[in-house]
């Protein structure tokens, strides 16, 4: 008997059933976001899309509410996703285009480095509508943090697992 207590007194875990998680509801304002992005395949656009969405979903969910108009959000383009953003390429990256044009329409600019584009051949007629183009991407992240953005630059990994594998 004393055994037991003993083990009981050292391992009051095994006593105790845990609770889960605690859920915390953040009380998140208005939002000053820059995403950079910068990728080896341009493919990885889309996947990079889904941050702005995990962004703006909640915060213009209950019980946040908030408007397109609080969300202020910029992405600059400076990698191989370039050319996700010339209209010569809309069939092959059609799904991406009309996200970005659907996140501009809510207020998202998205902001193409002037030195890349050059670098790819592209000038400013090359791209859309709702396309800004920018001296230099290095000059416009610097530029914006100062103006208190909060950069968030997403990092998109090739997956290897399903969930159901990892789980």
């Amino acid at each position: 008997m004393k055994k037991l207590l003993l083990l009981l007194l050292l391992f009051p875990t095994f006593t105790n059933a845990d609770p889960g998680a605690k859920f915390v509801q953040t009380p998140y304002t208005e939002q000053k976001v820059l995403f950079d992005f910068y990728f080896d395949d341009p493919a990885k656009i889309n996947s990079a899309l889904y941050w702005i969405r995990s962004l703006m979903n909640p915060l213009m969910d209950t019980p946040y509410d908030m408007a397109p108009e609080f969300l202020d959000l910029k992405v600059i383009i400076h990698g191989t996703e370039i050319v996700t953003v010339a209209s010569k390429n809309y069939d092959k990256y059609k799904d991406a285009v009309e996200r970005m044009r659907y996140y501009s329409d809510l207020g998202v600019e998205f902001r193409v480095c002037g030195l890349a584009a050059e670098d790819y051949g592209y000038s400013r007629d090359d791209f859309y509508d709702f396309i800004k183009v920018t001296p230099s991407a290095i000059s416009e992240i610097a530029h914006w943090q100062l103006q208190g953005y909060a950069l968030v630059t997403p990092v998109v990994m090739e997956k290897k697992f399903s969930i159901e594998e990892i789980r």
